[in-house]
């Protein structure tokens, strides 16, 4: 992880299998109509619960995580919890010591947590991670290799002192990124796994705007979003004279991507010669689409007629989404996952009984 922002992006995997549980804490000051904390839950990528101090309300994103909650109401109490009564408060300290430490007043500030797992199951390799950021930018990360505190900005320095002195802290996190996160995954994934390992195939179509444009071969449609899409010639991928475009979400939860092909120098010869495949994730079969110029949708000419004369399919609108997540939060895993595995060890409370939030955001204390 480079950078935490206030806003994240969809992630997009590659080709091999990974799964992720991944929490996300955001405290926020000065910030006009925006919670003043927000938290966030993702499995593989897919955001399945959030919280807010604005609305007060713990939301499935999903609906098999509404179930899973229904059948596991102590979870949904924890979440309230540490949405709502523990952890707001402690960031929105821990925020007034960090604008006293790099000497700020007013303005808008942001404090963001974010830790989980992440399991590559084609690979097998496993990552913990648990990093903090301040105003958009690293601050200090927990290295899980060495068990050390790494300090991201020379004002991190004290935390770094304090929190690799805390040998019990440190055994503490480690046994959350190693063993609770991992069995939490683990859960999310069996429970979830007719909605997360589902695969939906798209419908692809070639888009033209003028006659000099590039050709876009468009998907739209699929799941998950981990697909690959690319032109080739003569049965080999083409590098040149063309750009790829972003996997974007459409509104039903599916997604959409293009690869652009500039084909001003292709003889009306070659064209038999191209192809654009489109290749999911977890699906053995590839979608090839031939370069024909009797497939390509137009815009061109009457508004609404393809090039063939025919008028184009709601499927053959190439719909831009923006997507733009908040960097949603979802509490601290601690609390919760102490409480159902009770397999980490909680360390002692610090000397003014702060609690594990407020300690770690406050080296003075």
């Amino acid at each position: 992880m480079k950078k935490l922002f206030l806003f994240l992006l969809f992630c997009h995997g590659s080709s091999s299998v990974k799964h992720s549980v991944k929490y996300f804490l955001t405290a926020s000051s000065g910030l006009p109509n925006f919670p003043e904390f927000v938290g966030a839950l993702q499995v593989d990528d897919i955001l399945v619960a959030y919280c807010d101090t604005n609305t007060q309300r713990v939301e499935p994103k999903q609906e098999w995580v509404k179930l899973f909650l229904e059948k596991n109401p102590e979870h949904l109490e924890i979440y309230r919890r540490e949405c709502f009564e523990d952890v707001p408060s402690f960031f929105k300290d821990r925020i007034r010591g960090l604008k006293h430490l790099f000497r700020q007043s007013g303005g808008v500030h942001i404090l963001q947590k974010i830790t989980g797992f992440e399991w590559d199951e084609t690979t097998g390799e496993v990552i913990g991670f648990m990093q903090f950021g301040y105003d958009g930018e690293d601050f200090i990360s927990f290295d899980l290799k060495t068990k050390t505190w790494i300090a991201l900005k020379p004002e991190a320095a004290l935390f770094k002192l304090r929190w690799d002195a805390d040998k019990s802290r440190i055994t503490y996190t480690e046994s959350l990124l190693t063993q609770v996160f991992p069995e939490l995954l683990m859960d999310y994934v069996d429970y979830g796994k007719i909605f997360l390992l589902k695969t939906e195939r798209p419908s692809v179509s070639l888009l033209q705007k003028t006659p000099s444009s590039p050709l876009s071969c468009h998907a739209t449609g699929f799941y998950p979003d981990r697909a690959e899409m690319f032109w080739r010639k003569d049965g080999e991928e083409l590098h040149e004279d063309v750009e790829h475009g972003e996997i974007l979400p459409n509104h039903d939860g599916t997604f959409q991507m293009s690869v652009d092909l500039n084909i001003s120098s292709v003889t009306p010869e070659d064209w038999g010669r191209y192809e654009c495949v489109f290749h999911l994730s977890g699906v053995k079969e590839d979608i090839v689409t031939k370069l024909d110029k009797a497939e390509i949708r137009t815009n061109w000419g009457k508004t609404g007629i393809r090039n063939d004369g025919e008028k184009p399919t709601d499927r053959t609108v190439l719909i831009i989404v923006p997507v733009v997540v908040f960097i949603f939060i979802f509490i601290t895993v601690i609390g919760f996952m102490a409480h159902k595995k009770k397999k980490a060890t909680r360390p002692p409370p610090s000397s003014d009984n702060d609690t594990e939030l407020s300690t770690k955001l406050n080296p003075e204390t």
